[in-house]
């Protein structure tokens, strides 16, 4: 009796040692997150280059079978583009190693179509972040998930696609040094439609946190992802060119915004003889203002055919750099929920409702598009919803996107084995969104019981995940 007795402490200790081992995992990396987040963000100011293909086609989207000896840049100098940045007091460049069309600009090995097998035959990968250090300021690298090249398209993903995604950023993350952010693009945007399903996002979140723990994952996304929380990125990330603009008034996420000094991303003959934007105006209404709500500023300046920035962005960089120097200190950032990143189990599947609204029925809560919404009808007073699965799913994340101005209250139920069991969570409310987090459960249905405020209940989606932890 003692041996069994002793073997049934034995074996409590080790589940108590094992999760509060898993737990204290979790708080560091959350805590790294953080500490790496404020510093992005107290980073201010930044150089975004575009150059690759496009450069040689007056394209913004080059050919993707453009052919490799147009990519020639005789004078190609990217110190002189540091030296540039310096001189807007920037703190850091980001270089477009691959954009939609599938051209890499480093030394790859997965791909013969590549920058090194063009006249220039020449990393710019490493000679950008090589001079950019030599001039003390921070490196970051962009990506595109989309690659017309290679067939990287919507409903066309295959292993192998994925396969080459991953070696490609393994690359990326073990040539050259410590990168402090990746900047993804053309992933389920609403004009790429390459979903977070087709190529896991959790898989290449988690593949460039173990080979860069401390390098920032930024995607390109708030087309789609509501402002008020971090959906698969870990700065909330607005493309400015693209109708995208951050709420300076009520944004409390750390965040980036990007837009282009010249018309466009990519370089273009027109751009020698065309002003570029005022330069006092970039910082007075985008940069300080930016800064002040938790927002770092990338200003993109696109090199010429010949790799070197031309005279009239150079001179406009200078003229930033007599109004702008880098100040921002922030000592900590609004709390705010980590990132969701796994993928959300609820899209598309089997749901149910009270009474609703003719117009605005249950599956507009699970359409995978926040612009809808599920109303319940006024005259309901305890409405509720509900998820069927095809079969039992282990879960331990739900996320509810609610209606502007529309606040309820909420109980979460599960059945399980013909049982409504009840999720015990407190949520993280920010803004119209709340993340209830919790020990994993399984079910095949998922029920949400609403209080609703002084107006009928509005879900916009109610996302279901099964996180990492």
């Amino acid at each position: 009796m003692k041996k069994i007795y002793f073997l049934l402490c034995s074996t409590v200790l080790l589940q108590v040692f094992v999760l509060g081992s898993v737990y204290g995992q979790q708080q560091a990396t959350e805590a790294l997150l953080r500490k790496n987040q404020l510093d992005f963000v107290n980073l201010g100011f930044g150089m975004f280059i575009h150059y690759g293909m496009p450069t040689f086609m007056d394209q913004d989207w080059s050919d993707p079978n453009a052919s490799l000896s147009l990519f020639d840049s005789p004078k190609l100098d990217p110190n002189q583009w540091a030296i540039a940045a310096k001189s807007a007091h920037m703190t850091y460049g980001c270089l477009t190693t691959k954009h939609h069309s599938g051209f890499p600009i480093w030394d790859t090995k997965t791909t013969d179509y590549n920058v090194m097998n063009t006249p220039l035959g020449r990393d710019v990968v490493k000679e950008f972040v090589d001079a950019f250090r030599k001039n003390d300021l921070r490196v970051m690298l962009y990506y595109s998930i989309l690659d017309t090249h290679q067939g990287i398209r919507p409903n066309q993903i295959t292993n192998e696609h994925i396969e080459l995604i991953k070696e490609q950023l393994r690359e990326l993350l073990t040539q050259y040094g410590t990168i402090d952010a990746l900047v993804i693009d053309g992933w389920d945007a609403p004009w790429s439609r390459i979903s977070y399903d087709d190529i896991p996002f959790d898989d290449i979140y988690f593949l460039v946190k173990s080979l860069q723990p401390n390098c920032l994952v930024m995607d390109l996304n708030s087309a789609k992802y509501p402002g008020d929380a971090l959906f698969y990125t870990d700065i909330k990330s607005y493309e400015q060119g693209a109708g995208q603009f951050i709420s300076k008034e009520h944004n409390k996420l750390p965040a980036m915004a990007c837009l282009p000094l010249q018309q466009n991303w990519f370089w273009k003959t027109s751009f020698p003889t065309t002003p570029v934007k005022d330069p006092q105006q970039l910082i007075q209404d985008f940069v300080i203002p930016y800064n002040q709500a938790y927002c770092n500023f990338m200003l993109n300046v696109a090199p010429n055919k010949d790799g070197l920035m031309d005279q009239n962005a150079l001179e406009a960089l200078q003229e930033m750099g007599k109004v702008y120097s880098a100040s921002t200190t922030y000592q900590k950032l609004p709390d705010y929920a980590y990132p969701i990143v796994s993928s959300n189990l609820a899209k598309h599947v089997v749901s149910n409702s009270s009474w609703s609204d003719d117009m605005n029925i249950m599956d507009f809560a699970n359409d995978d598009n926040f612009g809808s919404a599920w109303i319940s009808n006024s005259v309901v007073s305890k409405p509720w919803y509900e998820l069927t699965f095809a079969r039992s799913i282990p879960f331990n994340t739900v996320v509810i996107t609610e209606g502007k101005d529309r606040p309820s209250a909420y109980q979460l139920t599960y059945l399980k084995d013909g049982n409504w069991e009840t999720i015990s969570a407190t949520p993280t409310t920010q803004g119209r969104i709340k993340i209830f987090r919790f020990e994993s459960v399984s079910g095949q249905k998922i029920r949400l019981t609403i209080t609703p405020g002084n107006k009928p209940a509005v879900l916009s989606e109610v996302g279901v995940y099964q996180e990492r932890r």
